[in-house]
């Protein structure tokens, strides 16, 4: 596992929140954190690939990944 920053400019709402959320939940995933105002996904996980290609599924591609 590792941890890594997502930066997802789509990011805009609470409801942007609650769908990324959601669809990180059903690839089960369950340590990240979502910011609205930061625009960006904090996240443990051992398949980044995965997580960004599910971002990206529905609509919030990421503009770039730092590992931490």
């Amino acid at each position: 596992m590792a941890k890594y920053v997502l930066s997802v400019p789509d990011i805009s709402c609470n409801h942007c929140k609650m769908r990324i959320s959601k669809a990180l939940e059903e690839i089960g995933e369950k340590d990240f954190e979502v910011s609205v105002e930061e625009k960006k996904v904090t996240i443990n996980t051992g398949n980044i690939d995965k997580v960004i290609k599910k971002l990206e599924e529905i609509d919030y591609p990421v503009a770039s990944t730092t590992t931490l």
